[in-house]
């Protein structure tokens, strides 16, 4: 009985050259490629061995030292040899020094041969043996070197030769694809790794059920999809889910970035293509997934590319040929990931190519919970971590950035040698990561102390007023980031899109803080910056794409972005843009008149937030609203609970009583206070 798991239909008739499972087997290595490389290294040894035995014939003496030798009859007879380079004799055994041989030398030139020559014949009376040297030792001393490095040179260009065969011509293995072949071993990942995306783990599952019972499906006439498009910002989980899809199905899996395919070389990425292709079609049933395809999959003849003589263009190309060329019965599925699918090829989008087009958005407030509770096995929690209002103050946040939350609190935790992750290291993290870190140890000037502290009281007052603004969170004036201090509110939901009373209310918020400070310093500074930049943002977005102004009505002007040109597109007039100039300083200033009569209104409650700040630095939102109702905190100061603290003991020697504080620097506001870590 077939297993109903099994991607092999047995009607099929089997490859015998593939295993049960689709793959080809690994190829033995070819004969002969190691022939050529040991005899040049044979070759050189021989000419290393050469050199070594010329250099150790025999200890090196004068000639006067042997004719010392030969009179005393130190030296055995018939042994005196002569050569082209050297006079050889060997001693008798008792004329060993310190273990040495008993063999000595004397080295000779060809202008002192024929001297040297005489010397020896007249001291042995003709007793001399002559040793020519040979002709083919010559030749290999003159020119063995010169031959070795010829035979290193047609070695090394044989072998690109060789694999210039494979394709792209001279250049080698440049037209080979540089694809990762993954297993489930190698990734490591699961279906249960992968949290927040159901709705793509479900159309992913699909594909995974076809390639392993195929049957089931084309029963009914369906096709299996040719390919599967993952679009969705960075950080979600396209490349998460491709390794789970790795993971979960048994069958192999090619991967490749779309930037492995370009190189310096035309031709080389449609190469590359061909094979990678070529390749997955012999392995079949397979997956290849692709990504960040946009590099190669741009959409062709836009802006001032060189039309169809383009790298890029003839890799996309190859591409979308390939994909055609796939039959229903090869069993390759593309799998392609990209952030930008606004950009890709009209060619390469359409069904039949890519059947399937998964968004994978951010998560929601159950999948930000879900991701939370997946990275939080690999760490110890302690018992106050409230993961559901981590996962409530944290909307749009990325799958990427909830496991930098989590990896931050574990650094954190373990930075203050604490056993385990509390509730505010995580509150810590995910403010680190959103605005960057706390700049505790900065001190600041008076006057820029208590502008930051009005400025953020400013925004959480209305924070707190306003009832279509989102909740107040926290607010502190502790450098973070590239802003002196920050306001941060924590959604009630996620929003799907951003109706108009949210809108108007979240830029007074915006304006508050600018208001502020102008009204209690009576000056303004640039502090205001990003502010100013963000409720401009949203007025021009009012106007241009939301169709939220009354002069405009409900037209969109915004335009289209091809990522193309360097032109940008303007669908409108110039009276028309003057007007859109006009409505959004109108909006703008609308919010900012009511965002400053309500703060005229209750500047008693910002002068005691602004207080609170200076004192505490750090304010809750329960806090807030207990300062603004006019109630104490019922909290002490860093300050305070140091000056509670025992006196230390001295440390003069003299036990006179405790040490002397040093006096402080004159510039340091009195309102600083120490850092708490």
């Amino acid at each position: 009985m077939t297993d109903p798991k099994s991607p092999i239909d047995p009607k099929q008739p089997v490859d015998p050259k593939k295993d049960p499972k689709g793959n080809l087997p690994p190829q033995p290595p070819q004969k002969g490629r190691g022939t050529f490389g040991f005899i040049v290294v044979m070759l050189m040894v021989f000419m290393l061995a050469m050199f070594l035995s010329s250099a150790q014939q025999g200890r090196e003496i004068t000639f006067q030292q042997f004719e010392q030798y030969y009179e005393n009859k130190k030296v055995k007879l018939d042994t005196v040899t002569l050569t082209d380079a050297a006079i050889t004799a060997q001693l008798i055994d008792s004329e060993a020094q310190d273990g040495q041989s008993t063999s000595v030398r004397i080295p000779i030139t060809a202008t002192s041969r024929e001297l040297m020559a005489d010397k020896v014949y007249a001291l042995t009376n003709n007793r001399v043996i002559e040793k020519p040297t040979s002709g083919f030792v010559i030749f290999l001393y003159s020119i063995g070197p010169f031959l070795i490095i010829l035979l290193i040179i047609w070695f090394l260009l044989s072998r690109s030769m060789r694999g210039a065969a494979g394709g792209g011509g001279m250049l080698g293995s440049f037209g080979k694809s540089k694809h990762r072949a993954m297993t489930k071993e190698m990734t490591g990942v699961t279906f249960k790794d992968v949290a927040g995306i159901e709705e793509a783990k479900d159309e992913v599952t699909e594909i995974i059920e076809f390639l392993k019972t195929p049957k089931k499906f084309t029963k009914l006439g369906g096709r299996i999809p040719r390919g599967v498009l993952l679009a969705g910002s960075p950080g979600c989980g396209k490349t998460l889910l491709a390794k789970a899809i790795a993971g979960e199905a048994d069958v192999p899996f090619f991967s490749i970035s779309g930037s492995d395919f370009v190189e310096m070389f035309v031709g080389v990425g449609a190469s590359r293509v061909r094979d990678l292709f070529k390749q997955a079609k012999e392995s079949s049933p397979c997956i290849i997934f692709l990504d960040e395809i946009d590099a190669v999959g741009r959409r062709r003849g836009g802006g001032f590319t060189t039309g169809g003589h383009d790298e890029r263009e003839q890799t996309l190309n190859a591409i979308l040929v390939e994909m055609d060329g796939f039959e229903s019965g090869d069993g390759v599925i593309v799998i392609a990931a990209t952030n930008r699918p606004d950009v890709l090829d009209p060619a390469l989008v359409r069904p039949g190519r890519f059947d399937r087009q998964i968004t994978v958005p951010l998560p929601d407030v159950k999948g930000r919970l879900e991701i939370l509770k997946v990275h939080a096995k690999k760490v110890k929690l302690g018992p106050n971590v409230d993961l559901s209002k981590l996962a409530r103050g944290t909307p749009m946040f990325s799958g990427a950035d909830l496991a930098a939350i989590i990896n931050e609190a574990a650094i954190g935790a373990t930075m203050h040698n604490k056993d385990f992750i509390e509730h505010e290291d995580l509150e810590e993290a995910r403010d680190k990561v959103k605005f960057g870190r706390a700049k505790k140890s900065r001190v600041r000037e008076k006057d820029e102390n208590q502008l930051v502290a009005y400025h953020e009281a400013g925004h959480a007052v209305l924070q707190a007023l306003l009832k279509d603004a989102d909740p107040l969170h926290k607010v502190t004036i502790i450098p973070r980031g590239a802003s002196g201090g920050a306001t941060f509110s924590l959604p009630e939901k996620d929003r799907m899109g951003y109706s108009l009373k949210w809108l108007k209310a979240t830029m007074r918020v915006i304006c508050g803080g600018r208001i502020a400070e102008a009204k209690a310093m009576d000056d303004v500074s640039s502090g205001a910056s990003s502010d100013i930049q963000q409720v401009t943002r949203l007025a021009r977005a009012m106007i241009l794409e939301w169709g939220m102004s009354p002069r405009l009505g409900f037209v969109n002007y915004q335009g289209q972005d091809s990522a193309e040109g360097y032109i940008p597109d303007k669908d409108y007039s110039d009276d028309t843009a003057k007007i859109i100039d006009e409505e959004t300083k109108r909006i703008v200033d609308e919010a900012y008149t009511h965002a400053e009569s309500m703060l005229t209104e209750h500047w008693d409650k910002v002068e005691a937030v602004a207080q609170a700040l200076l004192k505490y630095e750090n304010l809750s939102a329960d806090e807030v609203h207990s300062i603004m109702r006019g109630e104490p905190i019922g909290r002490s100061t860093v300050a305070e609970l140091l000056a509670a603290e025992p006196p230390a003991p001295s440390s003069n020697g003299n036990g006179s009583g405790p040490k002397k504080e040093e006096s402080t620097d004159t510039d340091t506001p009195p309102d600083t206070l120490p850092s708490p870590a």
